[in-house]
């Protein structure tokens, strides 16, 4: 049987997985996915991001907030994307051992990786990068509980 989400997809797909919309929906492109283990995306950073004029307006940076919601919505998509997840939301518990290492600029391409390392129940963690080129933007390990 083939996998249900070749990759790779873009906000069609990822729309059919996360409950996410539009302004809040912070992943472009999935390009690898191994269901309930591992996702590869993509964030594509524009100057006409909603949040620019005010973080900051002399100096456009992207919220580290939000790279860190980018990463947990990369992840749901792992946790999601499984039959026995789909069409659930899966409630962001926690964030650990959270690090910054670059900022991240309108033109940016941010890939966001999170891979699921524990699963008990509706509860799991995973841990999640973000990275432009081949820099490290930030980290942290993150908690998720699934609705039931």
């Amino acid at each position: 049987m083939p996998p249900p989400f070749r990759t790779p997809f873009g906000r069609d797909v990822i729309e059919q997985i996360l409950p996410h919309r539009d302004p809040f929906l912070l992943v472009d492109e999935v390009t690898e996915l191994e269901p309930g283990r591992r996702v590869v995306a993509r964030r594509s950073v524009d100057a006409g991001d909603w949040w620019f004029p005010g973080h900051f307006p002399d100096r456009p940076v992207m919220p580290g907030v939000l790279i860190v919601e980018a990463m947990a919505q990369t992840g749901a998509v792992a946790v999601l994307a499984e039959e026995e997840n789909r069409g659930r939301i899966a409630f962001f518990a926690g964030i650990d051992d959270c690090r910054f290492k670059r900022v991240v600029e309108p033109g940016d391409t941010l890939t966001l990786i999170c891979e699921i390392d524990q699963i008990r129940g509706p509860i799991g963690r995973g841990k999640a990068t973000a990275h432009v080129g081949d820099e490290l933007a930030a980290r942290g390990t993150l908690t998720f509980a699934v609705e039931r």
